[in-house]
């Protein structure tokens, strides 16, 4: 058996302890390291756990101390929901005077204020109530909300009260105006039935001057209107839309006003009843003129007849007569047979004309007492040496001063260019070297 050479194992056997060792070494070092990275670690998550709760806890005081604040806040508004809806009660009780309204309405405003000043000195204090913010805050809401209801309740009431006291108030004019109407239509039939016109009583032919004209064409123009004002109160009784009937007397009128509309009514009258004024009688028939030198006496004898006369009484008097004839004449022209029967539902008043007498009803006694003025003013005018004529300008005439007279002023400041004659309104009148202007509408 062979001998172990000892020199050889030894070395290489020492070797394999040497590095073991070496390595144990190294393990335990790391061993070391580990463990103290590791309590270093542990320690920061305790740190930052106890920073997040005391953060937490902070934010939760913060968020308690805005629920309180908003409580009291609530309270505070309420509180002054309270007052305002008291002191609404308290005005609403005054009229009509409510005493025990105004005693409960003070006794409320009393009690809010006196909460007001404890909210206040517990606000100064910090003593605000931390107990169950958010029911206080709900109450406190729900306290302002029936406060607000209250308030619009009494506001309501006010308003209820004021409307009807002004639908008592309007109830109260319209009576005052029908009866102020009423008067006003009374002296009108007066002036009517009258039948005076502004010019002198005691008037010669020898004293006529354009004056004289000119007054008796100015009361001429108003009872026309006055007329022009019934008929059209008729028409909208019967239902007519008068913007159409307009429309229809004066087609493709760009009125600078609606109500402007009226004018065409104004231009139609006076058109038919101003028909023929230039010829003697109206170029009416059956009678015999005088001669041309004695003509001015005839028809200044005619003016001075008829006019003291109230015209029922003339017309009863005499139901022959140039002027009679006038009125069925121009009543004919004047009053279509569908329009009579629109207005009144008849046709009565002309089937009297047509008899040779005459209605008594208001609307014939307002025309005939416009055509007397018409009648008069043609004998007046006749009267002149030389004889008055009559004027009307055409549509689309250029505007001059000189012949004419708006009717509305805003039509030279409404209209960019120069305003053109729409159509003639109101006739003007030559006497003489006089110029009496015609009135227009411009457009």
């Amino acid at each position: 058996m062979d001998s172990v050479d000892r020199r050889a194992v030894t070395p290489r056997k020492s070797r394999w302890t040497h590095t073991f060792a070496k390595v144990l070494h190294m393990n335990r070092a790391l061993t070391g390291v580990s463990s103290k990275s590791h309590d270093k670690v542990k320690q920061d998550r305790i740190s930052q756990d106890s920073k997040s709760f005391e953060e937490e806890d902070g934010d939760e005081e913060k968020l308690r101390h805005r629920m309180v604040m908003e409580a009291f806040l609530a309270k505070l508004f309420a509180s002054i929901a309270t007052v305002k809806a008291a002191y609404a009660q308290m005005q609403f009780s005054q009229s009509p005077y409510d005493a025990g309204g105004i005693q409960a309405a003070d006794q409320r405003v009393v009690l809010e204020l006196k909460n007001l000043s404890q909210l206040k000195q517990c606000y100064r204090k910090n003593q605000l109530d931390e107990s169950s913010p958010e029911k206080t805050q709900l109450v406190a809401e729900l306290q302002e909300q029936k406060s607000l209801l209250k308030t619009y309740e009494m506001m309501g009431k006010k308003l209820d009260s004021q409307l009807k006291l002004r639908e008592s108030e309007i109830m109260f004019l319209k009576e005052k105006l029908e009866e102020t109407n009423r008067e006003n239509k009374l002296i009108e039939r007066r002036l009517n039935s009258s039948g005076l016109l502004s010019v002198p009583s005691h008037l010669h032919l020898s004293s006529l001057c354009p004056d004289h004209f000119i007054s008796a064409l100015s009361q001429t123009i108003k009872s026309v209107r006055q007329f022009i004002r019934w008929m059209m109160n008729e028409m909208e009784l019967a239902g007519w839309d008068l913007y159409l009937a307009a429309e229809a007397i004066e087609p493709g009128v760009d009125y600078l006003d609606l109500n402007h509309r009226y004018f065409a009514f104004e231009s139609f009258v006076f058109k038919e009843m101003f028909d023929g004024f230039n010829f003697p009688n109206f170029s009416l028939p059956n009678e015999s003129l005088p001669e041309q030198q004695k003509q001015r006496h005839f028809f200044f004898d005619r003016f001075t007849e008829l006019k003291p006369v109230k015209t029922r009484e003339y017309l009863a008097r005499k139901p022959k007569s140039m002027f009679a004839g006038f009125c069925s004449t121009k009543y004919f022209r004047l009053v279509h047979p569908k329009m009579e029967s629109s207005l009144f539902g008849n046709f009565n008043q002309r089937n009297l004309l047509n008899a040779g007498e005459f209605p008594e009803t208001n609307f014939f006694t307002s025309f005939s007492e416009m055509a007397k003025r018409v009648w008069l003013l043609h004998c007046l005018a006749l009267s002149f040496e030389p004889q008055v004529s009559i004027f009307q300008v055409g549509k689309r005439s250029r505007f001059s001063e000189v012949y004419m007279e708006s009717v509305s002023k805003e039509a030279f400041m409404l209209t960019k260019t120069e305003p053109s004659v729409a159509f003639t309104v109101v006739p003007g009148f030559k006497i003489g070297k006089t110029i009496v202007q015609c009135q227009v509408y411009l457009s």
